[in-house]
């Protein structure tokens, strides 16, 4: 599903400390902190909810994100549970990969109508939440792979 996008987190996990405040005030291993955070947590909550209690929703602002394929730049605020420590550390980085491609391999096998909710997008089923999953990431590697072709 993302296992392309994890090769590269991985091969940038190295690169933490790199930081260019022309481009974000996260450095890279900030970025790839909430990323993978992101993942995990979603992941989480759409393990555990209950497929009969989702209510589909129209969202105008998910179908233009979802159709256009990317998100704006620092337009949205993360909720705390998904913003990186202080100290960033390599293993950390490490354990959340690993957690990350076993959370995202276990969705496979959910109903299609367990859902994660969004603040903005509301609920989103697993089909949804893997596209939201894949443009969050891919939002993320972007300002990396910036924040990296200006050092």
């Amino acid at each position: 599903m993302l296992s392309k996008q994890f090769r590269v987190i991985k091969e940038h996990i190295k690169d933490i400390e790199i930081e260019d405040l022309r481009i974000s005030k996260g450095n890279v291993g900030w970025h790839i902190d909430h990323l993978l955070k992101v993942i995990n947590n979603v992941s989480d909550a759409l393990v555990k909810s209950n497929s009969n209690d989702y209510k589909k929703e129209f969202s105008g602002l998910r179908m233009i994100t979802f159709a256009i394929g990317f998100f704006p730049r620092g337009k949205a605020r993360s909720p705390k549970r998904v913003l990186p420590p202080e100290i960033i550390l390599i293993e950390d980085l490490e354990n959340q990969l690993e957690l990350a491609i076993k959370n995202l391999d276990s969705i496979k096998n959910l109903e299609e109508n367990q859902f994660f909710i969004h603040p903005l997008f509301k609920q989103l089923n697993k089909k949804q939440t893997t596209k939201f999953l894949k443009l969050h990431t891919n939002h993320h590697l972007k300002i990396v792979r910036d924040i990296l072709s200006n050092n």
